[in-house]
């Protein structure tokens, strides 16, 4: 009880001395925990869309109706594009991307198995989206859409304003790069390569 008649609540009185050796434990804890975190890398990257962050998972459905996760792709060099087979400027840059795909399948890289695309399409209807996904010559397989146009799941994780936009995630998910257009995206690739 305090002078004043009130009931306080106070922690137990300890001396100094083992004041300054819960002190000097709790910082060995911190500085063990810090260490511990950078010494494991990507893992404990925040999540978010910025370089250096861990890419948000995505899971949506394949043309075949099953789904497919990106996280399913850890281990490559994955390219996160967001396109539509109706947006002309996504059209235009699909050869560039598909001859990096080409270009960069199987190359060997210093971390990384290999390099795929996980395109993400805003379209409203199948048809024309498997139908571009043939004439453009998308060979990768790793297609997915919620078929909900702008109001797509992915497209609000990822705040997709506008289309072509992309992101690449090195082997363990974390963006490395984003919005590469034209050469721009070999030149990413090149500095992954093994030498």
């Amino acid at each position: 009880m305090s002078p004043d008649g009130l009931v306080v609540d106070r922690p137990p009185s300890k001396s100094k001395k083992n004041m300054k050796k819960i002190s000097l434990l709790s910082l060995a804890i911190l500085i063990l925990s810090v260490t511990y975190s950078f010494s494991q890398g990507a893992p404990n990257a925040a999540p978010g869309l910025e370089i250096g962050n861990m890419a948000p998972d995505l899971n949506l459905m394949t043309p075949d109706g099953k789904p497919l996760g990106l996280s399913s792709l850890h281990g490559k060099i994955v390219l996160v594009d967001f396109w539509a087979s109706w947006c002309g400027p996504c059209r235009a840059e699909n050869p560039n991307v598909v001859a990096a795909y080409k270009k960069y399948k199987d190359a060997k890289y210093k971390n990384a198995k290999g390099f795929t695309i996980y395109s993400v399409s805003l379209d409203k209807a199948k048809e024309p989206w498997i139908d571009a996904i043939q004439k453009d010559g998308l060979e990768w397989k790793n297609h997915v859409s919620d078929l909900k146009w702008w109001y797509s799941d992915a497209a609000k994780l990822y705040g997709v304003q506008a289309i072509p936009t992309n992101w690449l995630l090195d082997e363990k998910g974390v963006i490395i790069s984003k919005n590469l257009r034209g050469a721009a995206l070999e030149q990413e690739l090149d500095k992954l390569i093994a030498k």
